[in-house]
């Protein structure tokens, strides 16, 4: 059984919580046994020993998709994309407009940061004053007490939208080409996210541009960098724990060589299958409550290895923090009531980081 206690990799802060004191990659690096501490042991909650299946995950092609209306070809393509929306909840995408070279060198960058020498990585750390966590920056995820499982990864957390509010300093600033690459790389993954939410919107008969006016001009946007270091006991400790995701949608670029990202549908969890310089579309809770349920928002999870590591890159677009959401009128009668009540986008992701370090899902927290 993993040992260490609460000791290893965690003190507590100034707020009463834990947090940790190094990085999961300096730990990983510095554990000399096949062990892990008791605060990543995910007590009970782990099936890595079991054999899981492949998701027949949809690929669609955006070219197809968006032929001119009416075609075989374009009403295929959206029968796929809803049968994705209504079942997986997550599904991937060619023909997206993002160069491979593009995603090869966000990937490589990436990956030289990480690489890094931790006193170069903590130019960009996320405790404040070496205590106070905020939401920007690189380090570990939130952790908001001495009780709380730690998943096994280390974070750049960044906003890229709106572009007024980018906090650059915390931009990497070394490899020299990184800034620069992350801006390209938003760029292209925005017009990926218009179109689909304009694709979302046909399926449901709403208005072509409904939910690009549920953003709001103040919508957000962050991008999360996440490496997975090598785990010596993967059976024991979760990359991410369960869960799903409280934004609009998710683009991800996930590790083109190393597996672990898992879905769950029926009960059972699936592999996520890897497709080089595919972009993986991910559902969150907001569209779910937008879509009153016809959409779902999958609880996914990352598990991890012990032989290799792995990265991957993830937009996270969401409603302006200071709007609410609820069902779309068009979209409640008789037959299908409002599933959700109404909500304040920011109280929403508040209760998201919170129930999210107890593993716990916040979409329950608005059913009616």
């Amino acid at each position: 059984m993993a040992g260490g206690g609460a000791s290893a990799g965690a003190a507590m802060d100034n707020t009463g919580g834990a947090r940790p004191t190094r990085t999961v990659q300096e730990l990983a690096g510095a554990l000399g046994a096949p062990d892990v501490p008791t605060r990543f042991v995910a007590r009970g909650q782990h099936d890595h020993h079991q054999q899981t299946p492949a998701a027949p995950v949809p690929v669609i092609d955006l070219g197809r998709l968006f032929q001119q209306d009416g075609t075989a070809v374009a009403v295929d393509e959206a029968a796929k994309l809803r049968l994705a929306l209504e079942t997986w909840g997550l599904f991937l995408v060619t023909n997206h407009g993002v160069d491979a070279a593009m995603m090869d060198g966000m990937k490589a960058a990436s990956r030289e940061f990480f690489r890094g020498s931790p006193e170069e990585k903590q130019m960009y750390t996320n405790l404040v004053g070496g205590e106070r966590f905020q939401l920007e920056g690189y380090g570990t995820d939130r952790v908001s007490s001495p009780e709380q499982v730690l998943d096994w990864s280390d974070r750049l957390y960044l906003k890229v939208e709106p572009e007024d509010e980018r906090s650059l300093a915390l931009w990497p600033a070394h490899p020299h080409n990184f800034r620069e690459l992350l801006h390209e790389f938003t760029t292209k993954c925005r017009a990926v996210k218009v179109s689909l939410l304009r694709a979302m919107a046909k399926l449901l008969e709403l208005d072509h541009d409904y939910f690009e006016d549920q953003l709001g001009e103040k919508a957000d946007a962050h991008v999360r960098f996440t490496y997975y270091p090598k785990c010596p006991r993967p059976e024991l400790v979760f990359g991410l724990k369960p869960h799903s995701d409280g934004t609009i949608l998710s683009v991800l670029m996930v590790d083109d060589k190393v597996g672990g990202l898992q879905v769950l549908k029926d009960g059972v969890w699936f592999d996520v299958p890897i497709v080089p310089h595919t972009l993986l579309i991910n559902i969150g809770d907001q569209t779910e409550i937008i879509s009153n349920g016809i959409f779902r928002s999958p609880v996914h999870r990352v598990l991890t290895n012990a032989d290799r590591e792995r990265l991957s890159v993830a937009l996270f677009y969401s409603v302006d923090p200071e709007r609410e959401i609820e069902p779309a009128t068009q979209l409640v009668d008789e037959k299908r009531p409002a599933l959700y009540r109404k909500v304040k986008v920011k109280d929403y992701l508040a209760g998201f980081y919170g129930r999210f370090s107890e593993g716990a899902m916040v979409i329950e927290t608005v059913k009616i």
